[in-house]
């Protein structure tokens, strides 16, 4: 598909599947788990949230991913003011192991351990990072304004070699890209891609509304959502599972975006 504007408006609808909503409370780590109603050797996404927020602030796009053929793991924990970023990023890794090691759906929905991928918003962009450094199988990453960490974040990218996208957004207040994405692009250890929003706020990329709200700038927006929506699916879709329909929204032009690459 070589048009953007088509490929964001196929890309930020939902896809064929049929999707399930399960718990990860089964296996001592609080969260949710999205999948396609059936599936085997499926690719998986282990999704990190910002600070304070829930996970289900991200159910649209954990949603999405699902209904594109993705099983997509939300960890719940380390919600607090002061939270542990290196037990963030093994909560993380639990729930990718979890999605690969335990048939879901009775029996009916596997996932292909070649086909994994770690992502996050904010802290949790950090906190996938530092849990991608520990586990060279994992085939992308993907990060959403993305915070810096301790453990650094930045140290992490250096020892990351799968493809990374990198989502920043241009009118983030709360961890602007010069001093976070940017930088941790920068130290990328295997091929990146930067996508600066020029619009976006940080908490543009949020569902609904949360009580943290009054703590930072900006507020959701379904314009944000949705192309995220569009140019994380294309992403993972090219790097887990090699379709390229979406390739436009990987390396091409799309209006209202900025893109640096490094290979």
């Amino acid at each position: 598909m070589s048009n953007a504007r088509e490929a964001v408006s196929q890309f930020a609808e939902p896809g064929p599947h049929e999707v399930l909503r399960g718990d990860l409370g089964m296996v001592g780590v609080p969260g949710v788990v999205f999948a396609p109603a059936q599936g085997l050797g499926l690719p998986a996404v282990a999704f990190g949230h910002d600070w304070l927020q829930p996970v289900s602030r991200y159910a649209g796009l954990l949603r999405h991913l699902a209904s594109w053929g993705f099983v997509v793991a939300g960890p719940d924990s380390q919600r607090g003011p002061l939270p542990s970023y290196a037990r963030f990023a093994a909560d993380l890794r639990t729930a990718l192991e979890v999605c690969v090691g335990v048939r879901l759906g009775d029996g009916k929905i596997s996932v292909d351990g070649r086909r994994t991928a770690l992502a996050g918003h904010g802290i949790g962009g950090g906190a996938a990072l530092l849990a991608a450094a520990d586990m060279p199988r994992v085939a992308a990453v993907v990060t959403i304004a993305v915070a810096q960490t301790r453990p650094s974040a930045l140290d992490a990218a250096r020892r990351v070699t799968a493809p990374t996208l990198h989502i920043a957004a241009g009118r983030d207040m709360v961890t602007p890209a010069a001093g976070h994405a940017e930088p941790i692009a920068a130290a990328a250890g295997g091929p990146v891609w930067l996508r600066t929003l020029r619009k976006a706020e940080h908490t543009g990329f949020l569902d609904g509304r949360h009580w943290s709200d009054v703590l930072l700038t900006g507020g959701p927006s379904a314009k944000t959502r949705q192309l995220t929506r569009a140019l994380v699916t294309a992403f993972l879709l090219h790097h887990l599972v090699d379709e390229d329909r979406g390739d436009v929204l990987v390396d091409g032009k799309v209006k209202g975006t900025d893109l640096v690459t490094r290979a």
